[in-house]
């Protein structure tokens, strides 16, 4: 899987409205660092505007620190500048930043436009994690501002959050149709035919190439044109994609980490920890943080599960020297990753104290972001590992306990899959004591975008002698080709099920 350039807590990663400088001086189309234009965004400053369009731009092109400055710029240029402390926001590189932003978006909102106040409400739904409110704000939003291109990709986004696939593809066919040029709307659609099903890999590359057709000087078209290739299990093709990508911009790490998952997968595990250095060594300090939890990952690809937990455990005493702004937020991701490798390999020692360490940081979080809704995510969360630690301890009372415990914490969201990974945990509680039919029907219920789900689906196919499923699903796994803990946790075991 791509790694997250910013910060996108507990928020979707939804597609930002741009719009005409003035709201009062009504729709019009102009171009401004190459953004596309119709929405509108209120500002009392030409100066801003100008700014933001060029933040806009950057954020187009999956450049979000330097995203993050124009924005920082705008609201200095104007200090009522509603979108832009938005923008801010939605490019922070920290949870603080997140929220105080969007806090003082809404504080803004009354001066600006109904799309801007719409837009501000969606993010504020996100935090929440009330994703049919913010489907509800997003299909008025298009109501409002039809021919809007950035409208129907915010809408898109939700759609696909919720599930509604063909739903949001559509969206995102409409975002083309309105704005031909719009990159991020070519980048949404390969990404929505890469990686949800159904996918449709000739799509994925088609689109992948406008985006690089439109935008051959960016390196994020060629990451993205990267990822296709990947998805189709043209490893080299890949690799060349990023190698482009890293040529256009060699301050920029992601290309290289990128590359790096490409040769974990090909076995060149030496090159792949090199391209992983060469990544920490131009990242952000966010990234120097993040980055490493990958290379962790080239362990566990090579077979060495307690070299990877010990790489992560010694990233977690190092973040704080890293000046990363979401330290926090990065020892829970290596946390959280060693347990997962933990309890997959039944290290339960591992387990414990990479769960107890994890908590004891997402509460500190919670008390952060300082909503109720947040602090049941996390408590919801902590119950979930807890509960897998159970299952692989063999206790399964108390795994079940805690998945229940799991769906009683975020009972309040008005999210339709939010029971989904305590499901996943049901499931594995059956076919962990061997009750496959009883292990699917649970699975049926969870996250069908899980790769380390899919591998677990494909065993209990196979234990309740379904062959031809289970053989499926083992080959969308072992070609699946993104990484995760889970996917390098599955992925040898599921090329030697199809090859043998």
């Amino acid at each position: 899987m791509r790694a997250l350039r910013n910060l996108a807590v507990a928020v979707l990663a939804l597609f930002p409205l741009v719009g005409c400088q003035q709201e009062q001086a009504g729709r019009m189309e102009m171009a401004a660092a190459d953004v596309v234009m119709v929405m509108p965004v209120t500002s009392s400053s030409e100066a801003a505007m100008e700014t933001f369009m060029e933040g806009q731009h950057a954020m187009d092109m999956g450049r979000f620190v330097d995203a993050n400055e124009h924005f920082r710029r705008a609201v200095e240029q104007d200090p009522e500048f509603c979108m832009a402390y938005l923008r801010i926001a939605n490019t922070a590189p920290s949870l603080e930043e997140f929220r105080t932003n969007l806090q003082t978006a809404a504080d803004f909102a009354e001066g600006a436009s109904e799309a801007e106040r719409l837009m501000v409400d969606i993010n504020q739904k996100g935090f929440e994690n009330n994703v049919e409110g913010q489907l509800d704000s997003a299909e008025r939003l298009v109501e409002i501002e039809p021919t809007s291109p950035r409208a129907w990709l915010t809408l898109a986004g939700i759609q696909t959050a919720l599930g509604q696939i063909a739903e949001g593809r559509a969206s995102m066919v409409r975002a083309t149709e309105l704005a031909p040029e719009l990159v991020p709307a070519y980048v949404q659609l390969a990404n929505s035919y890469v990686f949800s099903d159904p996918k449709d890999f000739t799509r994925a590359a088609e689109n992948a190439q406008k985006a690089v057709d439109l935008a051959p000087d960016e390196p994020m078209p060629h990451d993205i044109l990267g990822d296709v290739y990947r998805a189709q299990s043209e490893l080299e093709q890949a690799r060349d994609a990023y190698t482009r990508a890293a040529e256009l911009d060699p301050t920029n790490g992601l290309p290289l980490q990128q590359r790096g998952h490409v040769n974990s997968f090909l076995g060149d595990y030496e090159q792949a920890r090199a391209d992983y250095d060469a990544a920490i060594a131009l990242g952000t300090p966010n990234e120097k943080a993040q980055y490493p939890v990958y290379r962790a990952l080239v362990s566990v690809h090579a077979g060495d599960p307690q070299a990877a937990i010990d790489e992560l455990n010694e990233l977690v005493g190092a973040i704080d020297g890293m000046g990363a702004p979401n330290a926090r937020g990065f020892k829970i991701f290596a946390l959280q990753t060693a347990a997962n490798i933990a309890i997959h390999h039944r290290i339960i020692p591992a387990a414990e104290h990479a769960i107890q360490e994890a908590s004891a940081l997402m509460m500190e979080q919670a008390e952060e972001a300082g909503t109720d809704q947040f602090r049941r995510a996390q408590l919801a969360n902590i119950a979930l590992f807890e509960g897998w630690l159970a299952a692989y301890r063999g206790d399964y009372a108390t795994a079940s306990a805690k998945a229940r415990e799991n769906m009683a914490h975020l009972e309040p969201d008005q999210n339709p899959r939010r029971n989904e990974a305590a499901h996943d945990l049901m499931g594995q509680i059956e076919l962990l004591q061997d009750n496959y039919e009883a292990a699917l029907a649970h699975y049926e219920q969870g996250n069908a975008n899980n790769i380390y789900m899919t591998y677990m689906r494909a065993v209990a196919h196979e234990g309740a002698g379904n062959a031809v499923r289970a053989r499926e699903l083992y080959e969308t796994v072992a070609r699946n080709n993104f990484n995760s803990v889970g996917f390098a946790l599955v992925r040898a075991d599921a090329v030697t099920k199809i090859s043998g």
